[in-house]
């Protein structure tokens, strides 16, 4: 059993999808939507393999870049990832990692090749960066689409 069936559909469960409603028949409408969304999050999160970027700072990428996007519920699943994962070494490597991702979630335009450079200097190989920035890239798309599937959800529970 891979992680997807596991897990279930982690977007439906931050948002409290009920099984059977309106919302959760539309998504199964698009059912390669679902299983790309949940295995991009597994492959990102919990590859088998996590080259230079540990699980552990893997998890607090995800969680940092949810904070910031100012997603609770997202969020909340990032921080008990994290949690459970363990801190990663403070220090410079860190340091750049937390900058990068608030660069690239707040201000990506500003993402210079100084910027990726300082990444570099700290060890993060081009692949490691890569892994970082899909990663942001990725939870940044689930609070998009966490944001859109609530509204769905708001407006089913209105009618």
């Amino acid at each position: 059993m891979d992680q997807t069936e596991e897990q279930g559909d982690l977007l439906e469960t931050i948002i409290g999808v009920v099984p059977g409603s309106a919302l959760s028949a539309l998504r199964a409408l698009r059912p390669d939507i679902v299983r790309h969304t949940q295995g991009s999050h597994d492959v990102l999160l919990s590859p088998t393999d996590p080259g230079g970027l540990s699980l552990v700072e893997r998890a607090l990428i995800a969680r940092r870049t949810a904070e910031l996007s100012h997603h609770g519920a997202l969020a909340a699943h990032y921080r008990t990832l994290h949690q459970q994962r363990g801190e990663p070494a403070a220090g410079p490597r860190c340091d750049a990692i937390l900058a990068h991702v608030a660069r690239v979630t707040t201000a990506p335009r500003t993402a210079t090749p100084a910027a990726l450079a300082a990444l570099s200097s700290v060890g993060l190989s081009a692949t490691d960066i890569v892994a970082l920035t899909q990663i942001v890239a990725f939870v940044s798309y689930q609070v998009r689409a966490a944001a859109g599937l609530e509204l769905l959800t708001q407006k089913e529970h209105a009618a």
